[in-house]
């Protein structure tokens, strides 16, 4: 190593923020490493690399005697003088034993360890990147599958969208962009591991966020949202600002804003349903579109019995009790509905 190197190890501080001094202090004690496994040498070694030059010295730590029987461990009294003339019988005295060609194996390991570094310290920008985006959304590219399991390239990054977090029916295709919702960021054993999701409830509630200006900036609140991934969602949202109309805002003109939402999902329908703070009439709407006659609570307020015109129960209940399932989800209340005539039979 030479003083090139040295400067190359500031230009890696300079952009990477990787330190000069922990790079040559993790080298010293690979090139310790490598000594032994060369040389055989059982000596108690220092290496040192000098901070301007990048020269390499081998030190060996000897108990000084008068006539040395092992030279690995042992050093003579005469010798010791020459390097520090306070040295006595019984002291510790440092002898250089620098190999003559450990210039090349030095080389090769400070090479190993750098490059390790690099890695190291570029894990650790990808992992504070995207811890900081949990609950956000991502943009990024289907990369492969891995069995069931979809690889994503992100750039810096891979992410996995487990088959778990895959909307059921939706196709994937290597090269396809697609968005989807950071549900997890984690340190592995070989580098950061994200984990994305297209089913999770936040997602959808990004997308109205990035598409709608009014609840970017808080106008309208999005109070809850309910979810049958890649089939139906239901969103309550609340106008903070009596001006704006919060269903309104969230449908956008002729339906764009909502209509591009869906486009995201694949065709997932959206309905948008009105917020309010009486628990009754919150139920009421969210059975949207059916048309609700009568909402009885139970007291404890975790179920309510729902009265619907006849004509308005198959509605009210959806395919396969799709409209009420999203509706019980959305409210958090437990929901039985009937028909009117029935109720009053």
């Amino acid at each position: 190593m030479n003083a090139e190197f040295i400067r190359a190890l500031d230009d890696l501080e300079r952009e990477k923020g990787i330190q000069k001094e922990a790079l040559l202090e993790a080298i010293e004690a690979a090139l310790i490493s490598a000594y032994r496994r060369n040389f055989g040498s059982a000596q108690n070694v220092r290496v040192a690399i000098n901070r301007d030059s990048g020269e390499i010295r081998v030190y060996a730590l000897k108990t000084v005697v008068e006539q040395p029987t092992d030279l690995r461990l042992e050093a003579s009294l005469a010798e010791a003088r020459e390097i520090d003339p306070t040295k006595d019988v019984g002291d510790m005295v440092e002898v250089e034993v620098t190999p003559r060609d450990f210039g090349r194996i030095a080389a090769q390991n400070a090479k190993q360890v750098v490059v390790q570094r690099i890695r190291e310290a570029e894990r650790g920008i990808v992992i504070d990147e995207y811890q900081g985006r949990e609950g956000d959304i991502v943009t990024g590219v289907i990369n492969r599958a891995e069995q069931r399991n979809l690889i994503v390239e992100l750039g810096r990054a891979e992410a996995v969208l487990p088959a778990a977090e895959q909307i059921p029916g939706e196709p994937y295709r290597v090269g396809d962009r697609i968005k989807a919702y950071v549900l997890e960021v984690k340190r592995g054993l070989r580098g950061p591991e994200i984990v994305l999701s297209r089913t999770h409830p936040g997602l959808l509630r990004r997308l109205i966020e990035f598409e709608v200006p009014e609840v970017h900036d808080g106008l309208v609140e999005i109070r809850a949202v309910a979810r049958e991934p890649g089939v139906r969602s239901k969103v309550a949202v609340y106008g903070r600002d009596p001006r704006v109309d919060p269903l309104g805002a969230v449908i956008g003109p002729k339906g764009s804003r909502v209509n591009t939402v869906i486009s995201e999902l694949r065709g997932e329908k959206v309905d948008v349903i009105p917020w309010d703070p009486d628990p009754a009439v919150f139920v009421g709407n969210a059975l949207a579109p059916a048309q609700v006659e009568g909402v009885e609570l139970s007291p404890d307020g975790k179920s309510a019995r729902v009265t619907v015109p006849a004509h308005m129960l198959s509605l009210a209940i959806g395919r396969e009790g799709l409209n009420a399932r999203l509706a019980a989800k959305l409210t958090g209340v437990r929901i039985d509905i009937q028909a009117a005539e029935e109720a009053r039979a």
